[in-house]
């Protein structure tokens, strides 16, 4: 019986029409591909001549439920460069589950297999977002240097996030946006993709990677000032256009 309703529900992913989202990404000039078996697709696109991939399927997270849409790019930014920009609802509940695996019983403590979202949260100093009225209430985050965070939210990308509160981000559902071991990394609960979706959350994600590059270049040269090219930080990645996410 319960193989029996997998192939049901393969078949039902299968048979999604996803007919829009393929024809808006070869319009972009994108590579839209299905994941085989599965109820999701694979997006390959580029920022300044560098690859990105967009992956919407089963969620990796389990602070997700439904379908995750993911976005990943390789950089090269300096190591210590770590940012997390999250829902306001998550973080909380990420900060119970955090207090609650330092006190419960067994004396559990976090280790590798713990989220860097939850790890960071406890690790690094919060970010002061007091001065983005719109996002203060809505958004949190953490960053192993706190002025580099806000400086990364501030202006373009807080624009996006806050024009995205009444789409795509409406209902606060969980989402992540942060830079990790030189890649930066986009998560999203989203149970129908559109157009209109995976447009924004392209535009969140590649604003979010020209801000990181930009600090990343200053980092790097402090004589550079604000290269807006940012060609130090950019890395590419393999040939076919894989990296591995974190799990």
């Amino acid at each position: 019986m319960l193989d029996s309703f997998k192939r049901l529900f393969a078949k039902q992913g299968i048979e999604r029409d996803l007919s829009a989202v393929s024809a808006w990404v070869q319009r972009r000039g994108y590579r839209f591909k299905r994941v085989r078996g599965e109820d999701g697709f694979v997006v390959d696109g580029a920022l300044e001549g560098k690859p990105w991939r967009l992956e919407w399927g089963p969620p990796q997270r389990d602070y997700i439920i439904g379908h995750e849409l993911r976005l990943r790019m390789e950089l090269s930014l300096p190591s210590d460069m770590q940012m997390l920009l999250l829902a306001r609802p998550l973080m909380d509940a990420l900060e119970r589950r955090t207090y609650e695996l330092f006190t419960d019983n067994v004396q559990t403590q976090i280790g590798n297999t713990t989220p860097e979202e939850m790890r960071w949260l406890v690790m690094f100093p919060k970010l002061n977002l007091n001065a983005m009225k719109p996002l203060r209430e809505r958004f949190g985050g953490a960053a192993s240097t706190p002025a580099t965070g806000t400086a990364w939210v501030e202006g373009p990308l807080a624009h996006l996030l806050e024009a995205a509160l009444d789409n795509l981000l409406a209902g606060d559902p969980p989402f992540v946006l942060m830079t990790l071991r030189s890649r930066a990394y986009l998560r999203l609960q989203l149970l129908s993709p559109t157009p209109e979706a995976i447009a924004t959350a392209i535009a969140i994600f590649e604003t979010a990677v020209t801000q990181a590059v930009k600090l990343g270049s200053v980092a790097s040269d402090p004589n550079s000032g604000w290269n807006t090219s940012g060609t130090t930080a950019w890395q590419s990645m393999s040939s076919d256009g894989e990296s591995n996410p974190p799990r």
